[in-house]
């Protein structure tokens, strides 16, 4: 299992976690929020687009998988709240999507190339820190890594009493 991300390594974290970023629904978001729960943060470069599509479609399929493991699936990218909203709608997309228009969550992880967000994920822990980063993010087969991940860490957390 790889180590526990160094903190020093995303040193504006504790500001992203109050950011206030729009949902799909316009509704803002805090990832704050999701404290006490394992979250899944899911960079994306534009709604709509074939990779982005088959990534999104992968998480909506192991949704479910996801929840069950008490773990929240947040896709992030720099479209706007309509574009994200249209995006959901169209493949029925259960989870958050955050319109980060401004490129500050991104920024933040260090994903931000231009105007949009380079494909990574980021396993945030119940305690916000980021317990896994996937870089270079294929997007075929990529919600079905993160899940083997998220199951191999809680059993070995399991094993370990904690």
């Amino acid at each position: 299992m790889p180590p526990q991300a160094d903190a020093t390594r995303f040193p504006h974290l504790e500001a992203a976690a109050e950011l206030q970023i729009p949902d799909q629904s316009g509704k803002a978001r805090k990832l704050g929020e999701f404290r006490g729960h394992l979250a899944v943060l899911y960079f994306y470069p534009k709604d709509d687009t074939p990779g982005c599509t088959v990534e999104g479609k992968e998480f909506r399929d192991l949704y479910e998988q996801f929840t069950a493991l008490d773990c929240a699936v947040i896709g992030v990218s720099t479209d706007g709240v309509e574009s994200h909203r249209a995006f959901a709608e169209k493949h029925a997309l259960p989870f958050t999507l955050l319109a980060d228009s401004s490129g500050e969550l991104a920024r933040a992880f260090g994903v931000l190339k231009g105007k949009m967000a380079e494909r990574a994920t980021f396993v945030i822990g119940g305690d916000g820190r980021v317990i896994r980063t996937f870089a270079e993010v294929s997007p075929r087969g990529h919600a079905q890594q993160v899940l083997n991940f998220m199951r191999s860490f809680l059993e070995s957390h399991r094993m370990l009493g904690g």
